[in-house]
């Protein structure tokens, strides 16, 4: 995986060995990343990258502008490797880690968020909970974003708060906001 864009463009970043990742792919990051360029910035954005793995969302959002990124990932070895990549990419300062269940840390309170990246197992089964955690839980900003990853199993298309659906191959991207209007 390589970052596409950006003051990172071009640096990959390694995915730790541990057989319990399914990177998102450059096709449906760029995709991704397109919508989110094409309505609003990234510049100065809170950052919360969920189930971060290899870290690969939040690093293309620092690399696009956003000041800060909080990386949640119940494996340790995860959270390492987004450390030391932090480290290698020399923005260790707009790096924070937190190893726990991401079921546990939306139970707690860490801020407002511009835009958070969830992209959980296929299987998780609390991905509709999850939804209501996040978007009605004080977790995003006013002008927020919660970006959801999942396969052909689940659709939250017809979700009031969500405004964007698409499939990217066997991946679907679907975006909520607080208010759908202003998307």
């Amino acid at each position: 995986m390589r970052i596409i864009t950006g003051k990172l463009k071009g640096r990959t970043v390694p995915v730790p060995k541990t057989g319990q990742l399914r990177p998102t792919s450059d096709r449906t990051k760029e995709g991704l990343f397109s919508v989110i360029e094409a309505r609003t910035y990234l510049e100065n954005t809170r950052v919360l990258d969920l189930f971060a793995g290899s870290g690969n969302l939040g690093f293309e959002a620092i690399s696009r502008g956003a000041s800060s990124c909080l990386f949640v990932d119940s494996e340790v070895q995860h959270i390492r490797q987004i450390e030391k990549t932090a480290e290698t990419f020399r923005v260790k300062d707009q790096v924070q880690t937190i190893s726990m269940p991401v079921e546990t840390f939306l139970q707690k309170k860490q801020g407002l968020f511009d835009f958070i990246f969830a992209d959980p197992p296929y299987d998780l089964f609390i991905m509709e909970e999850m939804i209501d955690l996040v978007m009605n839980g004080e977790w995003l900003a006013k002008e927020g974003w919660f970006i959801l990853e999942h396969d052909k199993r689940h659709d939250f298309s017809a979700h009031p708060k969500c405004v964007f659906s698409k499939a990217y191959g066997r991946t679907i991207v679907a975006i909520f906001k607080d208010n759908p209007d202003d998307f």
